[in-house]
């Protein structure tokens, strides 16, 4: 079977709670379509364990993004040359839900610590996928109906950081796949549940703001929810 999940945000019990909901089995296959850190308390655990199952494959999201780039970069900001939009890239993501995961990268050992930073740099863009017949295109999000004619060559700050005219069919034949946006935001209908229109399926249902972690199998449409 084939699962997408997203923005699970540092939801290190939820996450293992949906693994034993779906019986994530070696036959299956997750795609877990960014945004596993920050905000939540447990990002980098389940970064880690995200990254030793072979049968797991990882999208990027803003927040995975971010954290990147500052983590690699921690021992300049001791250095009185840092660039000052780093530093107040430092400040930022501090604020906006980093203390978690600086405090659980600090912890570890240096060879952690270099998985973790070289997990992060394999994320991908988006990935498209056929399952059942039906053609899928996974991202973090999107951008603007505009770009979806040249959708090969989004950028990756468009797949992290783009903005999804949900009220639009993008493909007549292929349906995207997002995070990104709580669906709340979408539909105040869909508080907490996973969204579908226009050939859009959206599966941020707000688990680190106390909603259900959701999950689709994109071989039977099912849907599955965890608290």
């Amino acid at each position: 079977m084939d699962y997408v999940i997203s923005d699970i945000h540092g939801c290190y019990e939820k996450y293992i709670k949906m693994l034993e909901k779906i019986k994530f089995s070696s036959d299956d296959t997750l795609y877990v379509l960014g945004d596993v850190l920050d905000r939540g308390p447990a990002g980098i655990q389940t970064l880690l364990d995200l990254s030793k199952r072979d049968n797991v494959v990882l999208l990027r999201g803003n927040y995975d993004h971010q954290a990147g780039i500052l983590l690699a970069n921690l021992h300049m900001l001791d250095d009185e040359g840092c660039p000052s939009e780093l530093i107040e890239l430092y400040g930022v993501w501090l604020s906006d839900g980093g203390k978690s995961t600086l405090a659980e990268y600090l912890k570890l050992t240096d060879e952690d610590q270099v998985a973790v930073i070289n997990t992060i740099k394999r994320m991908r863009k988006s990935v498209e996928i056929i399952v059942n017949g039906k053609q899928y295109l996974l991202a973090h999000t999107v951008p603007g109906i505009d770009r979806s004619a040249d959708y090969q060559n989004w950028t990756l700050e468009e797949c992290i950081l783009g903005e999804p005219d949900y009220e639009q069919c993008y493909f007549k034949d292929m349906y995207v796949v997002t995070g990104h946006t709580p669906t709340g935001f979408i539909d105040r209908q869909s508080v907490g549940q996973i969204w579908q229109g226009n050939n859009h399926i959206a599966i941020d249902c707000g688990a680190v703001f106390g909603k259900p972690l959701g999950c689709l199998c994109l071989d039977t449409m099912e849907e599955f929810y965890v608290l």
